[in-house]
């Protein structure tokens, strides 16, 4: 007999709503090091009780803090609702002497000296996963995308992560680590996957494939729990979503709300395609590797594998043409503005080129820590 399968229910979103989360670590506001300062900000947040309807989350480390919206159902909605939150954040950790902080991941702290949030999720965390689960002072931006019906689900995944590489090499951040020059532009995306349940998504054809799936990760002891599968791109079936994990931490607001709006387009164009009879295109999961190293590796600079035929192009030159087919998609979803900032991310330089050339002027990682810190004031 095989084990046995329980169904996972799809609870399915009428529209294609948005839910951001947006992961910030905190910083000493004088020596610029990682502060575990977190249980002293969410003991000010009871306090005062401003947490803005459970928007305001803990996270693995003391050092970290994770701001998540409500539903949404437009990316100016949802920056809206973000940007409340951190106004409220900031009034509190000006009052602690600390700095949120956003970006992949932290030039010159220690692991050695991060504090664990009590709990016994992130006990049994860091129990199964020891030297690397200590390891992990990463951060990203998440983002849900509501989708109708399960059977969607799969393929729209499938098909999205032909687009993995624009959006890592967009939001690349972490380039730097433990006090060296890592050599790429996002250090996260290479750690983060050394967890056992985290990387790539498989590619299923078929919701009872997935079903399967989680069922032979349950009989096995890899997972208790659905979410303890951290894939960079997830189905989330309580919320009814798709959610994309692949960025990388974000500096500001402007940045966030372009990203946010170019992965709200992709996955709602891909939709009305399916729902239009489409065939999806997708990619070997070979290749989608590969792009996701590349991406990793040499950020905006990349040279991605653009389809099955293995035809190659210049990441930021697939873009420019994707945001112009994108158009009619932001429209109906009144996010063209937010949509065309994006190519702004391009013209300035990506956060991980700005921290290096912060490093290459100053010599000092203090000074880059500081730079990041300013883009979010």
């Amino acid at each position: 007999m095989g084990v046995p399968v329980s169904a996972i229910e799809f609870h399915g979103s009428p529209e294609p709503t948005l839910g951001v989360e947006w992961e910030l670590a905190l910083v000493d506001r004088d020596t610029r090091d990682l502060s575990n300062a977190a249980p002293e900000l969410f003991d000010l947040i009871r306090a005062r009780g401003v947490d803005r309807a459970g928007r305001i989350h803990k996270e693995l480390l003391r050092n970290t803090v994770e701001l998540v919206t409500g539903v949404c159902r437009t990316v100016g909605e949802a920056m809206a609702d973000l940007g409340a939150t951190l106004d409220v954040v900031c009034g509190l950790t000006d009052e602690i002497g600390v700095d949120l902080y956003g970006a992949g991941t932290h030039p010159f702290a220690e692991w050695s000296t991060q504090q664990l949030t009590e709990g016994p999720r992130y006990a049994e965390l860091i129990e199964r996963t020891q030297w690397w689960g200590r390891q992990m002072l990463i951060w990203g931006v998440h983002v849900h995308v509501g989708i109708s019906h399960r059977d969607k689900v799969l393929p729209i995944l499938s098909s999205l992560l032909k687009y993995y590489p624009h959006l890592l090499a967009l939001s690349a951040s972490s380039p730097m680590w433990g006090g060296q020059e890592t050599g790429y532009a996002s250090n996260r995306a290479m750690m983060f996957q050394q967890l056992p349940t985290a990387g790539l998504p498989f590619q299923f054809e078929t919701w009872s494939e997935f079903e399967a799936f989680v069922a032979d990760q349950k009989t096995t002891g890899i997972i208790d729990h659905l979410n303890e599968i951290r894939w960079d791109i997830r189905p989330s079936p309580h919320l009814g979503t798709i959610e994309v994990r692949v960025c990388d931490g974000v500096s500001n607001r402007r940045e966030l709300a372009g990203i946010v709006a170019l992965i709200h387009c992709l996955i709602v164009d891909l939709d009305r395609r399916l729902t239009a009879g489409q065939t999806l295109p997708h990619m070997a999961p070979w290749l989608v590797q590969e792009n996701k190293w590349r991406a990793a590796r040499y950020g905006i600079d990349a040279i991605i594998i653009e389809d099955s035929a293995c035809a190659e192009r210049l990441v930021t030159e697939d873009l420019a043409d994707l945001l112009i087919r994108l158009e009619p998609v932001a429209a109906s979803l009144g996010c063209l503005d937010e949509l065309a900032s994006v190519a702004d991310i391009v013209a300035r330089g990506v956060s991980y080129k700005r921290q290096r050339e912060v490093y290459a002027r100053t010599g000092s990682l203090v000074d880059v820590v500081g730079s990041v810190v300013d883009e979010l004031a």
